[in-house]
Order: C-alpha cells, then sequence, then structure tokens
C-alpha cells in the first residue's frame, strides 16, 4: 500500500506552527514526538528489547555484530496503538508495529479482529551502549531522552557496574520518566524473580527511579511487550518549542553515496539528530556551527560555519515535508558530502542562519557537584571517594551530543575554568557532565552548567546571500 495512502498528508504551503502539537495527526503519523533512551548494563537485553518494540535490529556494524554488543547509538521508531474497543482486555488490547505502519490497523485479538486501534503515541528509541568503555556515547544519547527504560537482567545480580552508572547519569540529567524493566525472567524461576524484583527495589531506593514501575519481560520471547506498551501510552507528552527559530543537535553524518558513484548521481551529505526547537523545512537555508575549524597562519583558530539547504526530511522511511522536536531526523543536504562522512559532524548544532549560539574554545562552569563515590567501577576501586578537581587536569566533558576533552585552569570551589581541546558550539546555562581517566577509563563523576566562556569569532556570510 502507498504510504500517502496510509498516513496523513503534509503541506508545507498551509503549515502553521503555532497550531503543531506533538498528537497532531500530520505529525504523529509520520515522525516519533518522544525519545525513550535504553540503559543499563551490557547484555541485559536493550537491543533485543527495541527489536522486539519497533521490530528493527539497532547494532549494523560489522564490529557490533561480531560482539554481539552495542557500539554506537542506535536508533529505532516505533508507532504505539490500543483497540478502540473498550471491552478489548488489557493489556492485550495495545500493540505495537514499525513506522511506517498505517494510522488505524486492524487489532489482532481473538474476538476483536473487526475493531480498528488508534495511534496513540509515536516514539524514537536511543539504544546506548552497556559497555563500560562506552560511556562517553551513553551520556550522549541521554542528552535527548524524554524518558528512559532501566534494563536489568533477571538472571545477574542487581546492580551491575553499568547499572549504578547509567542510573547516576540520568539522575543528573534530571530525567523524571523512568520505568524499569526486569528482562530475561524465561531463564529463571518464579521464586528467584521474586526475589531479585526485592533487589531491585532496595537498589532503586533513593534515586530518581524509586517510585518507577519494575516491569517484568522477556524481549527474547516477546513476554509482557504488551505491557511495556501500556506503560509507553502513560509518559507525559513533552512541552515543545515550535514557534523559535530551529535547533537541532548533531548526533550522527554520513555520506550516503556508494563508490563509484557518478557525479550527475552524486547526493549531499546527510546529518542525523535531534531537533531541540522549532521547525525544520524542506528547501530551507540553514547553518551548522562550529563548521569547518582551521587555524591560520598566526595558529589561531578559526571557524568558518557550513551552509547549506535542505534537500529532503525522513524519519526512518517516512519522508517528510517538515520536522517537529521529538525524534531522531535524517536531514539530506546540498553540502559537500566529504564533510559529513563517518561522524565528522557529531557534536555540531544545525539551525536558521543566524540564529545560532556562540561557539567557545575556553568555558566557565558554575554550580559544579562532583559525586561522593565512584560508580561503575570494578570492585577494587568501587566506593573510593571523588576527588576534587584540580589545577591541571584533563576531564571529559559531555555537552548535548558533543564529547570532548578538557585541561583545567583555575579551579575555585564550586567553579572551574577548562580550556576545550576543540571549538564548540553551545549555550550558556546549558548542563555539563565531567568524566575522569580512572583504571584506564572515562568515569563518571560530576556535572555543573556553563556560565560563561571566550567565544571565537566565527566568519559568517549575510542571509540575504541565500535569499
Amino acid at each position: 500500500m502507498a504510504q500517502k495512502e496510509i498516513m496523513e498528508q503534509q503541506d508545507i504551503r498551509k503549515l502553521d506552527v503555532t497550531k503543531l502539537h506533538p498528537l497532531s495527526p500530520e505529525v504523529i503519523s509520520r515522525q516519533p514526538t518522544i525519545n525513550i533512551g535504553l540503559i543499563g548494563h551490557v547484555a541485559h537485553g536493550k537491543t533485543t528489547l527495541v527489536r522486539a518494540i519497533s521490530g528493527i535490529q539497532t547494532t549494523r556494524f560489522k564490529c557490533e555484530l561480531e560482539r554481539n554488543i552495542t557500539v554506537k547509538l542506535g536508533y529505532a521508531n516505533a508507532k504505539i496503538y490500543k483497540c478502540e474497543d473498550e471491552s478489548c482486555p488489557q493489556p492485550f488490547c495495545y500493540m505495537s508495529y514499525g513506522s511506517g505502519k498505517e494510522d488505524n490497523p486492524p487489532c489482532d485479538v481473538p474476538g476483536f479482529r473487526n475493531c480498528k486501534m488508534k495511534l496513540l503515541r509515536h516514539i524514537s528509541f536511543v539504544d546506548c551502549p552497556g559497555h563500560e568503555i562506552l560511556m562517553t556515547r551513553m551520556l550522549s544519547g541521554a542528552t535527548v531522552m524524554d524518558a528512559a527504560f532501566l534494563l536489568i537482567a533477571a538472571n545477574e545480580s542487581c546492580p551491575q557496574p553499568q547499572t549504578i552508572e547509567h542510573l547516576s547519569a540520568v539522575d543528573i540529567l534530571k530525567l523524571q520518566n523512568l520505568i524499569v524493566l526486569q528482562n530475561k525472567v524465561d531463564t529463571i524461576q518464579e521464586h528467584q524473580a521474586r526475589k531479585q524484583y526485592k533487589a531491585i527495589r532496595e537498589f532503586l531506593k533513593g534515586t530518581v527511579a524509586q517510585d518507577a514501575p519494575v516491569v517484568p519481560v522477556s524481549s527474547q520471547l516477546n513476554y509482557n511487550i504488551d505491557a511495556v506498551c501500556e506503560y509507553i501510552t502513560k509518559i507525559p507528552i513533552p512541552k515543545r518549542d515550535f514557534v523559535s527559530p530551529p535547533h537541532m543537535v548533531v548526533v550522527r553524518s554520513f555520506d550516503v553515496n556508494k563508490p563509484g558513484c557518478g557525479i550527475n548521481d552524486m547526493k549531499g551529505g546527510v546529518v542525523g539528530g535531534t531537533i531541540t526547537k522549532g521547525v525544520l523545512k524542506v528547501n530551507q537555508i540553514v547553518e551548522l556551527r562550529p563548521g569547518i575549524i582551521e587555524k591560520n597562519a598566526d595558529g589561531k583558530t578559526i571557524c568558518k560555519p557550513i551552509y547549506s539547504r535542505i534537500m529532503s526530511l525522513f524519519a526512518e522511511q517516512n519522508k517528510l515535508q517538515f520536522a517537529v522536536p521529538g525524534s531522531l531526523i535524517g536531514v539530506g543536504t546540498s553540502m559537500d558530502p566529504a564533510l559529513s562522512r563517518s561522524d565528522m559532524l557529531v557534536g555540531q548544532v544545525l539551525g536558521d542562519i543566524g540564529t545560532l549560539p556562540e561557539v567557545y574554545i575556553k568555558l566557565k562552569i558554575r554550580k559544579i557537584k562532583l559525586l561522593h563515590r565512584l560508580v561503575g567501577v570494578e570492585k577494587n576501586d568501587f566506593g573510593k571517594q571523588v576527588s576534587n578537581l584540580l589545577k591541571g587536569e584533563v576531564l571529559m566533558l559531555n555537552i548535548l551530543s558533543m564529547t570532548i576533552g578538557a585541561q583545567i585552569i583555575t579551579v575555585r570551589k564550586n567553579s572551574a575554568t577548562l580550556q576545550l581541546t576543540a571549538p564548540i558550539c553551545t549555550a550558556v546555562a546549558e548542563k555539563v557532565v565531567l568524566s575522569r581517566r580512572v583504571g584506564g577509563h572515562w568515569r563518571l563523576i560530576g556535572w555543573g552548567e556553563i556560565e560563561d566562556g571566550v567565544a571565537l569569532d566565527v566568519q559568517t556570510i549575510p542571509a540575504e546571500m541565500f535569499s
């Protein structure tokens, strides 16, 4: 069936952003409006759960398939439906399909197959790596989450090191909507599952997930997935800003052209990311900052923003005329594809010309709070106190989707000035997550927010030149 027959149409000529809502038919039909993160220890079933709900395998790279773990951030979209007949039994009346499914499919519950289902949510999953050495990538994914599933394997003791570290990270980022999934319950006896449930509840005490529901599931056997779908529909719709100039945080970038592609068939670079505010439209002229970073003859760092036209917008395979905040969006541009290959533009910010934040090379961080003890480390380091920041120390910073090194220049009680290893486009009051090298790996130690910084001169081009 053609896409135009099963989904609401988007007409950019009739677009009125003041009337848009995350549940507007022309929006929810084609793109997700809620980001849900998958967090937890390595091999606890995050990727398998995404596949059970969306039908999509998020591990696609050779290194991931060989090792059977998530290495890069994975993304998948899904639609959540409920049978329109109120007498359809719960939770069987809830169902999930891929993003390309029609808006009113038939119910497949026996006795209700003549009924239609109603589209309630269109969600985007952010599948985060669980391995300890990939913590910085998990933090990059956490910045775009509206809610999260914390997966805990029923056949292992609770908590595991990265279970603690991931939960600490979402606690820092003030993520309120959490659902805990006790996965792999098919591999243990009932009394063991009940015992581990008590251990999970004990672990969650005093954390941001203290009152979160704990749902037993088997992602491999699709057990209780309908109950998970029901909980997804209870996640509050996030407030979105459709009116402001658009800003998109880039989390992926690539070149879609195959080797040997002819010049006439070549397509521009593609960036993928989450729109934090505003609406992007096809044929719109946009700016990417910091853009191309160079040094002049005097050794001074200069930034040349990348200016480009939006040629296409996609949410997975769903073609869009406009895109709103709330999911991973693929933006096809007219830029040289050499600029976007191999995630070279990750951490950059895309938006209207002249509306993007400053580009900083030095940052002053305020309201710094350090964790009391190290989390997510080996047993011999577990429970060690987090020492104070030191002048000259090198840290890893996570700001939005950007992971960047920084050296401490000055330290005061709750603030520090840091010299960045590369320029970053960001705004005052943006949250900064701090990691320190411990035992050969970067470990989460605290957080703060940007107070001020030293901005670079950015070579700009008047917007009138593109009109």
